[in-house]
């Protein structure tokens, strides 16, 4: 099984130039799979139902998000209904969406897992004893390879998840810090990992957002208005290919302008 892991696909210059991308991408490397972190896509902060929607139409087959997963209230009724988007599992019990679901491939159950750092970030419980409660469930669900997508902050808590799962899920990829990381490997279990996949949006930014808006901050810790930067668009992701018995043979970065 092959899957493609799609960075942080941030607003609407992102959407557009993974929609430009996308057909190169599946035909020279026949994903079985495509997922995406699509918790920037709406206005470069969020998800909302139009924008998961347009991710879904150019071919992605489920979305994971993050941190800014509720920053538009009218997402909320859609994120219960939707299936095939995931939110942080270690956020409060009650909160809308789901923290894991279960997608069949090819015959097979993948089940797609979504946690949360809570260095830096603010989480209801801790993801170490979250995610075992979550592998547990996924497992008695029927989940035959399994996937994490963790969003953190921090790579030292990044790598310590990593290495907490080799050989129980075959793949750890980090996300939420838009940069990507030069550590994309197999662990010794068998489990892909990588501390960033990175982002999909413009490279002529600082992290997706306009240089004048983010620097403006830096200089002067006035409030300033984002606006989502739209040049030099680039995708970050990476191929994971997976055996029969559910591990990573291999992991692979693809970093390229759309």
């Amino acid at each position: 099984m092959r899957v493609l892991f799609i960075g942080d696909v941030v607003g609407g210059p992102g959407r557009r130039g993974l929609a430009k991308a996308m057909p190169g991408l599946l035909s020279e490397h026949e994903p079985d799979l495509v997922i995406a972190n699509g918790e920037n896509s709406a206005g470069g902060a969020g998800i909302t139902e139009r924008t998961a929607n347009d991710l879904f139409g150019i071919g992605v087959d489920l979305l994971t998000t993050g941190n800014h997963v509720y920053r538009h209230r009218d997402a909320y009724e859609f994120l219960d209904r939707e299936e095939r988007v995931v939110r942080p599992a270690n956020y409060p019990k009650g909160n809308p969406g789901r923290g894991s679901l279960i997608h069949e491939v090819g015959g097979r159950k993948v089940g797609l897992l979504n946690l949360s750092g809570e260095l830096q970030l603010t989480v209801a419980r801790s993801p170490f004893p979250a995610v075992e409660a979550e592998l547990a469930d996924l497992r008695k669900r029927g989940a035959e390879v399994i996937l994490v997508d963790f969003h953190a902050e921090v790579t030292s808590e990044k790598i310590a998840m990593g290495w907490h799962l080799d050989g129980r899920v075959a793949a750890v990829l980090g996300t939420h810090t838009h940069v990507p990381t030069a550590d994309a490997r197999v662990l010794p279990g068998g489990t892909a990992f990588i501390c960033d996949v990175g982002m999909t949006g413009s490279r002529q930014s600082i992290l997706g957002v306009e240089v004048e808006d983010a620097l403006g901050r830096f200089q002067t810790q006035m409030p300033t208005r984002f606006r989502t930067a739209e040049e030099d668009i680039w995708v970050n992701a990476v191929l994971v290919d997976i055996d029969d018995s559910g591990s990573a043979r291999s992991i692979t970065q693809l970093i390229r302008p759309a």
